[in-house]
């Protein structure tokens, strides 16, 4: 498997990947990326309130983060279509980069320059156009991320990725809500408008990769070819468009199999489809959880959403060294383990009851220090499915997927709790794991045969 093709390197070979300039162009990119995804929820959300807007429209206001969740119908889009002028200039991912960081500057810029009281409709496609922007944005810095960088220093390119990401959460939800309070929401908006620079300055200063495309991929090309040649009789529009359909949207899907075999292939998406079961399912309930037991919001806030953020940091950085180290699939296994032991000491914390804060940082420290290694892996092998050619589709295809089965269970884990309570639900969450680490095994048994 092409995720695994690298040899390991020692620890320090590892640690010195940290400082490889596009490594550190993650950071930044990272910082871009993370910046725009809780201005259009959380945050907006505490403006719309403040300014006496009706519970339900905000409610109904968080629909528009499903764009993040259907990105992949127009990865294609940004996979195949040049920008005038743009795409010759800067290379066809740099291109779609600094467009969509020019659409989040102009949407954030929009939100601050409107008063909510008086013209919501508007602020509402100012919203769309930043969590548009934003997707189009993460197809384009995932694309350059895989494209740019070998398969041994991708653990590394997550982790610093990571980083820059949870900067920007803490930048866009605690700074963006103290700017409002000492200034104002429109201060605060601009402001953040301006950070989106940050993301613009480095997609102008880094290279473009160099697109790479085997011959196995130049022979599916053929098929669109054919097609087109088969339907002399469509008209020219309707052949068109049926060849980039074919070369877009169908060709991806196509290659992975071959590349991988039907057999594989579906397990490999069966994978990808479990592994973020245990921490998605669990994360609906956490806060409940710590409600329940007594810890006050500061608490919670202080320990599980400012220290929590510190370890996962942590926690990614270890898991790019790890895969630099041993590789994707050894990694995910150590992270696959660590998920769910972290589980299972969310169940001891629901067994002892009392409100503890040196028990509740122990766990808070187990379980962000296993997301982030477990992150950084997945991250990683999810990038070595890909093949450049279709690097922007494939990849926000499997980013899709490995969201949604957690999604759907998470919506009954209120559920699960009333019936077992928490501390069967956290073994519950815990069982959840295993399918994936199971399939996990498998798959590093079949690299080690290979």
């Amino acid at each position: 498997m092409a995720s695994e093709a690298a040899a390991p390197r020692g620890w320090l070979d590892s640690l010195r990947m940290y400082g490889h300039p596009r490594v550190a162009s993650m950071l930044f990119l990272g910082f871009s990326a993370g910046l725009p995804f809780l201005l259009v929820f959380s945050t907006l959300s505490a403006w719309l309130a403040q300014a006496g807007i009706e519970r339900a429209t905000i409610g109904m206001l968080s629909w528009v983060g499903i764009t993040y969740s259907i990105k992949f119908f127009w990865a294609p889009v940004v996979d195949r279509l040049p920008l005038p002028g743009l795409t010759r200039l800067l290379g066809r991912r740099r291109s779609w980069m600094l467009l969509a960081q020019i659409g989040l500057a102009c949407g954030l810029a929009g939100l601050a320059l409107h008063d909510p009281a008086t013209q919501l409709r508007t602020m509402i496609g100012c919203a769309l156009l930043v969590a548009f922007s934003s997707a189009t944005q993460d197809i384009a810095i995932d694309a350059w991320r895989i494209e740019a960088a070998e398969q041994a220093m991708q653990g590394n390119m997550s982790a610093a990725y990571q980083l820059g990401y949870r900067i920007a959460l803490i930048v866009a939800g605690a700074g963006a809500l103290y700017l409002a309070a000492e200034q104002s929401w429109h201060t605060a908006y601009l402001t953040m408008a301006a950070l989106v620079g940050v993301g613009l300055l480095t997609t102008l200063l880094i290279a473009e990769p160099e697109q790479k495309i085997s011959r196995d991929t130049l022979l599916q090309e053929e098929r669109v070819t054919r097609f087109i040649e088969q339907r002399r009789h469509w008209p020219e529009g309707l052949r068109h468009a049926g060849a980039w359909f074919v070369g877009a949207v169908v060709c991806p899907f196509i290659d992975f199999f071959e590349r991988n075999g039907l057999k594989l292939g579906a397990l490999i998406l069966c994978f990808v489809g479990l592994f973020r079961l245990t921490d998605i399912t669990m994360g609906v309930m956490a806060n409940p959880f710590y409600l329940s037991l007594g810890y006050t919001l500061k608490q919670i806030a202080a320990i599980a959403k400012g220290y929590g953020v510190v370890m996962s940091i942590l926690g990614a950085f270890l898991g790019g060294l790890a895969v630099a180290r041993w590789g994707a699939l050894r990694a995910l296994v150590i992270g696959g383990v660590a998920v769910i032991l972290s589980n299972l000491c969310f169940a001891a914390l629901a067994i002892h009851g009392a409100p503890s804060l040196e028990g509740l940082a122990l766990v808070i420290s187990a379980d962000n220090l296993a997301a982030g290694l477990a992150g950084s892996a997945f991250i990683a092998y999810l990038s070595g499915l890909t093949n450049t050619a279709y690097t922007a589709t494939q990849y926000a295809l499997f980013s899709s997927l490995f969201t949604l089965p957690g999604k759907l269970l998470g919506g009954a884990s209120g559920w699960v709790v009333d019936q077992v309570g928490f501390v069967g639900f956290f073994l519950y969450t815990s069982a959840l794991g295993l399918p994936a680490l199971w399939i996990l095994l498998q798959l590093n048994r079949r690299l080690q045969r290979a």
